[in-house]
């Protein structure tokens, strides 16, 4: 017996609505008029790449920090309206960003 049947055992005079779809809108982000700022810096003798001058929501930027790390596949995170990444990746994601059409600027090398 399954949950249906069960609940029109306990419910016999209550009728099923037909499902609706629930429709998913794709989140855009927003493309801002000036550059974002990639550079690269050391910390702690760690290279880190650091992604400066989103104008957008902050949660738009903690969306966009959480794509960057997956298809980097590393370490990061969002802090002081920056996106702190583990490692030198400065080239990869300026094309990543360049893709979603944004304008980037490299700076440090």
């Amino acid at each position: 017996m399954d949950l249906q049947d069960q609940l029109k055992n306990l419910f016999p005079d209550h009728e099923m609505a037909p499902e609706e779809a629930i429709e998913k809108e794709a989140h855009e982000l927003y493309v801002q008029k000036e550059p974002m700022i990639c550079k690269f810096e050391k910390r702690k003798g760690k290279a880190t790449t650091i992604i400066e001058g989103y104008e957008g929501t902050d949660e738009d930027f903690k969306i966009l920090a959480k794509e960057i790390k997956t298809k980097l596949s590393v370490g990061g995170t969002f802090k002081d309206d920056s996106i702190i990444i583990q490692g030198d990746y400065r080239d990869k994601i300026m094309t990543i960003l360049k893709e979603k059409g944004f304008k980037v600027k490299r700076v440090g090398g």
